[in-house]
């Protein structure tokens, strides 16, 4: 199994940053890649970005394309999404997910609010 623990989320003002932080533990090995999904409230859950175990592939939904860069350090065992130029619309619980031949983990969650 794979446990994931999300953090970085919080409230800031329309055009600013965020970095949330998605740390592994577990059956690190299992994962093949891993990604980031948000649902805003009464809304479904929407893929946000994935990246492959090396890194090397990265894919964005067109609504946070050029604005959100997911990255990885394996040391760490963590991904990261960096959020940039944030909107109202991107507020939402973000939700990590590791993607395994057996299943997939999702972490807990964390919110990000994006007002003034």
């Amino acid at each position: 199994q794979v446990q994931l623990v999300e953090s970085g989320g919080g409230l800031v003002q329309p055009g600013g940053s965020l970095r949330l932080s998605c740390a592994a533990s577990g059956s690190i090995s299992s994962i093949s890649a891993m990604g980031w999904y948000r649902q805003a409230p009464g809304k479904e859950r929407e893929w946000v970005a994935s990246i492959t175990t090396g890194g090397s592939t990265t894919s964005y939904a067109d609504s946070v394309k050029d604005r959100f860069t997911i990255s990885r350090d394996n040391l760490k065992n963590t991904a990261y999404l960096r959020m940039n130029s944030l909107k109202p619309e991107d507020t939402a619980v973000y939700y990590c997910v590791a993607f395994t031949g057996r299943g997939d983990y999702w972490g807990q969650g964390t919110q990000v609010t994006v007002s003034s």
